[in-house]
């Protein structure tokens, strides 16, 4: 699997090394073992599945807040999507500051989100499958969102974002009292 860091520390896209043949591919998406050898330990506990009918649907930005925070590890199943991550530490130098990064069915590649970060995503293509891992489960009372287009994230949209209520109602990143605290590694 090809690791690699983003410009916000702890972000890391994923690649795992696909073996193909004439009927098609195999790929290790995660490997506990493999990837503690890299420095990477988050214990994941839930899967996810999501599903957007058209092209330009934007999800986020959401979190979930502690005592339930979650990790994230983000992959398309089938299309396209943009998928990004926003540092919401509080003290962090980074603070503010986002990563965007392609995930398609054809690269294969994955985000892995730490706690603190704000995550989002909008489709490239119609039909869009996303599957990610969370190191936690849902808890309803610890959800929380930021108004996706307060953090100044170049989003890659080719007409109006398709958004849900929640998303299209969520608080602006200025406005926004973060309960993740940056802590030095």
């Amino acid at each position: 699997m090809q690791i690699e860091q983003t410009a916000l520390p702890g972000v890391l896209i994923l690649t795992p090394a696909r073996h193909g043949d004439a009927r098609g591919f195999f790929c290790e998406t995660w490997n506990r073992t493999r990837l503690a050898e890299h420095g990477i330990e988050t214990d994941f506990v839930q899967d996810n599945h999501s599903f957007s009918l058209t092209r330009n649907t934007l999800r986020g930005l959401h979190f979930q807040a502690p005592p339930d925070a979650q990790a994230k590890l983000v992959r398309c199943g089938r299309g396209a999507l943009f998928d990004v991550a926003v540092d919401i530490r509080k003290g962090s130098p980074s603070y503010g500051r986002w990563v965007g990064v392609e995930l398609s069915f054809e690269n294969g590649r994955q985000l892995l989100i730490p706690e603190g970060f704000l995550h989002g995503f909008v489709t490239l293509t119609d039909e869009t499958e996303i599957v990610y891992k969370c190191s936690d489960y849902y808890a309803p009372q610890s959800d929380g969102a930021v108004r996706w287009d307060s953090c100044g994230i170049d989003w890659p949209l080719s007409d109006a974002p398709v958004l849900s209520a929640k998303d299209s109602a969520a608080p602006p990143l200025a406005a926004f009292d973060s309960p993740f605290t940056w802590t030095r590694s």
